[in-house]
């Protein structure tokens, strides 16, 4: 068996996420103290308590950073470690923290600025994003780039075999959505997001990042790490900087990722952080491979209950 650890993305988030855990366990809750020294705010307030901020991007890229290593903590305290990682586009970052690239306390503040610039890129109201679902990926492109003339819009995520999402000026969204329908799309739904992420929109975000970078500390990884951008492993730490910019104002190829994950040799999947959406986009590319899901106690019982089931040698 060999086990890959893959992270939540933006849009996984709610109230309460990552909160028995960190009641339960002090490797958890030293994470989420660390959280809170490096941003200078409460971290358990904002993950834990009502309130408006979470769903903002520049809160909700460190929130879900925070949890998703509050949980791979619990997780290494059981023993189980991933031989390789990936994360879906704010999750590449907790990936680069378990691989050692970046320090955690670094990475929060990063992602905070990250999740700033990205907003503060596109003025509210003017970008948005959709789901196309039941097309085939050159259908889509080519409805991308008949629907031009609307202004930017370009495919953004590719999520599974029949999801892709797109981005771009509202307009240009709407009338490709519109498209795509009399293409022979099953659905189109538009998504609840601050801006057209992953896009050319994105450059004036991803400048940004580029010279926050210059003075952040960027570590060859210790474990293969997967590239969103180019489906491929990331080489070094050069390759790292270079991407991460890239990374901003790029389609996300997730479905092309996590087939380089199987293809090394990644039989069980188990994914860490918020929500359950990852483990469903795996099982749609490939069903002969485990998926699993850490997100709270009940999902932590059930993975090691089904890992020791499997066998696992523990570290």
């Amino acid at each position: 068996m060999k086990i890959g650890f893959v992270y939540s993305g933006q849009g996984a988030q709610y109230i309460g996420m990552g909160q028995d855990l960190a009641e339960t366990f002090p490797a958890a809750r030293k994470v989420f103290d660390l959280a809170s020294n490096a941003l200078n705010m409460d971290l358990t307030e904002l993950c834990f308590k009502e309130n408006d901020l979470l769903n903002e991007t520049t809160y909700t890229q460190p929130a879900i950073l925070t949890v998703s290593m509050a949980i791979d903590a619990v997780l290494a305290e059981a023993g189980i470690f991933p031989e390789a990682v990936g994360g879906l586009s704010l999750g590449e970052y907790t990936a680069f923290v378990k691989a050692n690239v970046l320090d955690f306390y670094d990475a929060v503040s990063l992602v905070k600025q990250r999740g700033k610039f990205m907003t503060e890129a596109v003025p509210s109201g003017e970008g948005a994003m959709s789901a196309v679902l039941g097309l085939e990926r050159e259908t889509v492109e080519q409805v991308c780039l008949e629907t031009s003339e609307y202004g930017i819009v370009a495919p953004a995520n590719y999520n599974m075999p029949g999801q892709i999402a797109i981005a771009g000026k509202k307009e240009a969204v709407e009338a490709a959505g519109e498209k795509m329908l009399e293409k022979g799309a099953k659905r189109v739904v538009p998504l609840k997001v601050s801006g057209p992420f992953h896009t050319s929109l994105l450059k004036p975000a991803a400048d940004q990042l580029e010279q926050v970078l210059k003075s952040v500390q960027i570590n060859d990884p210790t474990i293969p790490v997967v590239s969103n951008t180019t489906a491929e492993w990331f080489k070094n730490k050069e390759d790292v900087r270079k991407l991460m910019v890239q990374q901003v104002q790029s389609p996300v190829y997730w479905e092309d990722a996590v087939k380089t994950m199987i293809q090394s040799g990644v039989d069980t999947f188990i994914e860490v952080g918020p929500g359950k959406t990852l483990s469903a986009f795996i099982k749609k590319i490939d069903r002969s491979v485990t998926t699993l899901n850490v997100e709270h106690q009940k999902s932590l019982d059930k993975t090691l209950k089904k890992l020791n089931e499997k066998k696992l040698p523990i570290h």
